[in-house]
Order: C-alpha cells, then sequence, then structure tokens
C-alpha cells in the first residue's frame, strides 16, 4: 500500500514542478515534456473532478443537487480528463495544446472542465 501511494505521489509532484518551468516552453524538447507533464497530471488529478464539480454544482443548485448530480457529472468529467492524459500521454511528441480545459485542475478549480480542439504550440 505505501509503494502503490509513493507511485502516484511521485509523478503529480514531478508534472507540479514541471508545470512552473514549463510555462515558457519555447523549444521543441521543452514543449513535449510539458505535454508529457501535463499527461501526467491530469492522470493522476482525474479523479479530483468529482470533488469539483459536487463543489460547483452545490454552488449554483443547492447542496442537494451538488451532492446527487455534480457527482455524477464528476465522474464524467473524471473520466475524460483522465483519457485527455492518457492522449497526451501517447503524443507526446507531437507539441499541441490540452484537449482539457482549464489544463490543470488545480488551475481554476472553480470553473468548470471544458474540452477544445488541438492545436499546435
Amino acid at each position: 500500500m505505501k509503494h502503490a501511494s509513493m507511485a502516484l505521489l511521485l509523478p503529480a509532484i514531478l508534472s507540479f514542478l514541471l508545470s512552473f518551468s514549463a510555462q515558457a516552453a519555447d523549444s521543441y524538447p521543452e514543449k513535449t515534456g510539458e505535454k508529457l507533464a501535463t499527461g501526467v497530471a491530469n492522470i493522476v488529478t482525474g479523479i479530483g473532478e468529482i470533488p469539483k464539480n459536487m463543489m460547483i454544482s452545490s454552488q449554483k443548485k443547492g447542496t442537494i443537487y451538488g451532492v446527487t448530480a455534480g457527482f455524477f457529472v464528476g465522474i464524467v468529467q473524471t473520466v475524460g480528463r483522465t483519457l485527455s492524459g492518457a492522449l497526451d500521454i501517447a503524443t507526446f511528441v507531437i507539441p499541441t495544446t490540452s484537449l482539457v480545459q482549464p489544463t490543470y485542475i488545480w488551475n481554476d478549480f472553480n470553473r468548470e472542465t471544458t474540452y477544445s480542439a488541438w492545436r499546435m504550440r
């Protein structure tokens, strides 16, 4: 159990640290590294979409709605963010923007997650 926790925590910390230096990515290796870090971060933090959507739904339509409907929306968004992260990892050699917005779940926790088309960086 301790090794499993460390296996999940290490990529999250690594991607968090890489996100700061990757904001000024100008070269090809920096862009691909940022995309790889984004993919890892979105896979690891995808589960955070559940409490995020419960909170957003509760603020908009009340606690009961947030706990029920927000939970199910969060599950769908978890799958979306996790699959987007997996796709970013699989295609990190092509420097494109992330499909999911905000790119990292912690960037704007009060904003609903949306998805957009890929664009070259």
